[in-house]
């Protein structure tokens, strides 16, 4: 991925809101009686964020802002199909166990990947992969 161009200041400031409105869905799961990982996908925020991505990506194109947008992204659709393992796992009453686990697991998961992405847009660098 080539990037040139420097993205606006708000642009800068919407990915920090983005951020955050994940970061607060993941609260809210480990505040309440949800995993982190429904909280995230459930919660409001979460599907602001992921709202505000896709109508904004075409702004950060050709910025470093570009890989984080994609990185939310991903994690929010990612974080959607551990959900649903989990739940087809849970329906099988045998894998209660195992869907407990994935569920911890991708809230875990999420919770690294939201961390992550903060650092690297504090650190003003691109994410890889």
């Amino acid at each position: 991925m080539i990037i040139s161009a420097t993205p606006r200041r708000g642009l800068v400031r919407l990915t920090y809101i983005i951020y955050l409105l994940h970061a607060f869905s993941i609260v809210m799961g480990m505040l309440g009686p949800a995993f982190i990982v429904t909280a995230f996908l459930t919660g409001w925020p979460s599907i602001i964020a992921v709202l505000i991505n896709y109508a904004k990506r075409a702004d950060v194109r050709g910025t470093y802002l570009d890989s984080h947008f994609s990185w939310q992204v991903r994690t929010f659709w990612y974080t959607l199909l551990w959900v649903v393992v989990a739940a087809a796992l849970f329906v099988t009453v045998i894998g209660i166990v195992p869907a407990y686990i994935v569920a911890v697991g991708a809230g875990v998961w999420v919770l690294y990947r939201i961390v992550r992405g903060w650092v690297a847009l504090n650190e003003g660098r691109p994410l890889a992969g």
